[in-house]
């Protein structure tokens, strides 16, 4: 195994919501319990729908927000959320690419000035070394030097996300997450920026926390893949084992809902009962189970805890029956 660079255990992370006048505050589990380790240079991609808590475990590993529970340790050091000089210390460790090229660059500064910021927080760096250095991940990500002067309303949408790549990298981070940073962008678009994430890896020896909705864009880049569903991890396998034979009736649908214009790549359509449910009030049991088209009664009373079945880690009762 290599050299592990993100380890979470039991991260949890629960909001009180006001539910109207004179109720009592209700409490969301956005997070519930989500563990796993990343290795250096390798991509583990967390899929699931809307409002399965991608976003949010997004910002407890880029440490914008604290956990409820549970533990993150970055390159081997344990995040103690109180120490503000080493949580200062660890964000150069971990950088974040977000989703819209467009809102995460301020339209009314020059590029270059933007990619300079990071280095003049974050390092001791000169005037003209900062210049060297931005330069530098400009033409690695594909940016010409006259872009250092340019405004991002200069750019295409592919190009604005070569900059927010830029600005993630410039620290020469451990760890990158990427929250859905193609799916702003047209599908031509979108194979280039993949393709530059998995050359910068290749590069620089970078880890991905990969999330999205897409499992066509999940299977091109990573290793490794995590399930979530209503806050919760229901499958974490390696990704050849989750394509060829999912185990979670979840997994199973989502695949069978990603097209593909190769047949052998097709799943059996699975139509999904109903919406995901709320995370004020989940269903008892199973939180999947009033969705499921293999749902038994023990599902609705009985939690299903992660397991390893067939090599892999799988939250499901049925689970044997699908190997």
């Amino acid at each position: 195994m290599g050299n592990i660079v993100l380890s979470v255990r039991d991260l949890a992370r629960f909001y009180d919501v006001s539910r109207g006048f004179l109720k009592p505050k209700a409490t969301v589990k956005a997070l519930n319990g989500i563990s796993f380790d990343l290795e250096e240079g390798k991509t583990l991609a967390i899929v699931g729908e809307s409002g399965s808590g991608k976003s949010t475990l997004a910002r407890q590993l880029t440490l914008i927000e604290h956990p409820s529970a549970g533990t993150v340790s970055i390159d081997g050091e344990a995040v103690d959320y109180d120490n503000h000089a080493q949580i200062k210390s660890l964000r150069r460790k971990v950088q974040m690419v977000f989703q819209n090229p467009y809102g995460s660059l301020n339209p009314r500064r020059k590029i270059g000035d933007q990619l300079s910021e990071p280095l003049i927080i974050n390092t001791n760096l000169n005037a003209q070394e900062r210049k060297q250095k931005v330069d530098e991940i400009m033409k690695i990500v594909g940016l010409r030097p006259e872009h250092y002067y340019r405004y991002p309303h200069m750019f295409s949408g592919g190009q604005r996300q070569r900059i927010a790549i830029a600005r993630a990298m410039i620290l020469n981070p451990k760890i990158v997450i990427a929250d859905e940073p193609t799916s702003a962008l047209d599908v031509s678009i979108q194979a280039q920026v993949l393709n530059l994430f998995m050359d910068l890896q290749e590069q620089l020896k970078i880890a991905y926390v990969f999330i999205s909705h897409n499992l066509a864009v999940v299977e091109h880049v990573a290793d490794d893949v995590l399930v979530m569903y209503l806050g919760k991890a229901v499958e974490i396998s390696d990704k050849k084992k989750l394509y060829t034979k999912p185990l979670h009736p979840y997994t199973q649908a989502l695949l069978s809902a990603t097209p593909s214009i190769q047949p052998e790549k097709r799943y059996k359509k699975i139509k999904i009962k109903g919406e995901l449910p709320s995370p004020i009030n989940p269903p008892p049991g199973c939180s999947f189970h009033k969705r499921c088209p293999h749902a038994v009664e023990r599902c609705s009373k009985e939690e299903p805890s992660l397991r390893e079945v067939d090599g892999r880690q799988v939250a499901c009762h049925l689970a044997e029956q699908f190997v």
